[in-house]
């Protein structure tokens, strides 16, 4: 009797343990569909299956430089369990605990309702989001990269890290593993396409469980983006020539033809002055070629942190007899700032293109739209 028992309790956990195996190998092989194609992101992929409720999302190319690299992470869900040999991350359900290392994570989970799943960031000082700021007492800042308190992060209980990449893995990737603790790379910031930054709110809803709220946030941004371009195609005629940035150390650096803030200029009727950067990053250029394209420019933005033209002057005495600044044409993305200088351009921005590419339009080109207040730019007195 002993030995009959023994037998079917055996048989019973071995068969357990088969299904379970069968199950998890199941889920990974028919996760393969795309559950969401992005139109305008190429850095992000939700796979699945109808018969599923677990997704994996891949993060392509997650850094600069990136060729055919994937970092993937696999959500169990339903009961279902990711495979041993699992070549990614791991979580158990939605992240409902979250560290974000970018203020521009903030913003989506902020667009889809989410901030209260925020439990760590990196510099709570330089963000702007009042949400966070609002429970900054009860948030870890968990510091930035090369300098980041781990125990403090540990002790925030994060289901989930939010990394980027620079020029490389991310450094905090051995540590991560080593303590156990998931993360995924967030790859906005390599989108060129301002619609292709703000699509990736589809991926974090996903990571929340609220695919389709991501989706229908994501929804109206095009439209109203598009609407506006429109507008400006059927309307103006002449561009005006921008220049763009300010003096780093000896250099000054300027961007790509390909780049986002460009892609914003030429939608909103700017012609962007130089023409010879058609890479994949920016490329410095000596002060006097600066003061050449700036003396030529008949707007200059993104001022570097300046808010005034006394200030301009200051970091550029020479640049007071270009045309622009003589004509008060000058213009800077910090309207809305912390103290310690965050900047919600950079921040809010990536949910708000339209916004941005409404502010440009009224600076190129009055009196194409009703009467509005900047919401990102100044105009600098």
């Amino acid at each position: 009797m002993r030995f009959t028992i023994l037998s079917a309790s055996l048989f019973l956990l071995f068969t357990m343990a088969s299904c379970g195996s069968r199950n998890a190998s199941a889920v990974s092989d028919v996760l393969t569909t795309e559950m969401y194609t992005p139109e305008y992101a190429g850095g992000f992929r939700i796979l699945g299956d109808s018969a599923h409720e677990s997704v994996i999302i891949e993060s392509v190319n997650p850094w600069q430089g990136a060729d055919s690299i994937v970092r993937r992470l696999f959500i169990e869900r339903g009961g279902e369990k990711a495979p041993a040999d699992f070549d990614g991350q791991v979580i158990s359900g939605n992240a409902r605990r979250i560290v974000t290392m970018s203020s521009t994570q903030i913003a989506m989970l902020d667009a889809i309702g989410a901030t209260g799943r925020v439990c760590g960031v990196s510099g709570i000082d330089y963000i702007y989001n009042p949400a966070i700021q609002s429970r900054r007492d009860s948030i870890a800042d968990v510091g930035f990269e090369g300098a980041v308190d781990y125990e403090r992060l540990t002790g925030a209980g994060p289901d989930l890290v939010m990394l980027y990449g620079v020029n490389g893995p991310n450094p905090m990737e051995s540590k991560l593993r080593e303590l156990g603790i998931p993360y995924i790379y967030i790859g906005d910031y390599l989108e060129e396409s301002p619609l292709g930054k703000a699509e990736w709110v589809v991926a974090l809803a996903e990571i929340t469980g609220q695919r389709q709220k991501g989706e229908s946030v994501f929804i109206g941004i095009p439209q109203r983006y598009n609407d506006l371009k429109a507008r400006v195609d059927s309307t103006v005629g002449e561009a005006p020539t921008v220049m763009l940035n300010m003096p780093y150390g000896d250099s000054w650096f300027m961007p790509s033809t390909d780049n986002y803030t460009v892609r914003l200029i030429a939608d909103a009727g700017g012609d962007y002055i130089y023409k010879k950067n058609s890479g994949n990053a920016s490329r410095p250029i000596d002060l006097e070629e600066a003061y050449m394209l700036t003396s030529s420019a008949d707007m200059w933005i993104n001022t570097g942190t300046a808010t005034t033209l006394a200030q301009v002057k200051a970091a550029c005495p020479k640049f007071t007899d270009t045309r622009c600044y003589r004509n008060a044409q000058v213009y800077n993305n910090n309207l809305r700032t912390t103290k310690a200088g965050g900047n919600d351009y950079y921040e809010s921005g990536i949910m708000h293109p339209d916004l941005i590419l409404r502010d440009l339009i009224t600076i190129f080109h009055p009196g194409i739209l009703p009467a509005d207040s900047l919401v990102y730019y100044r105009r600098l007195q």
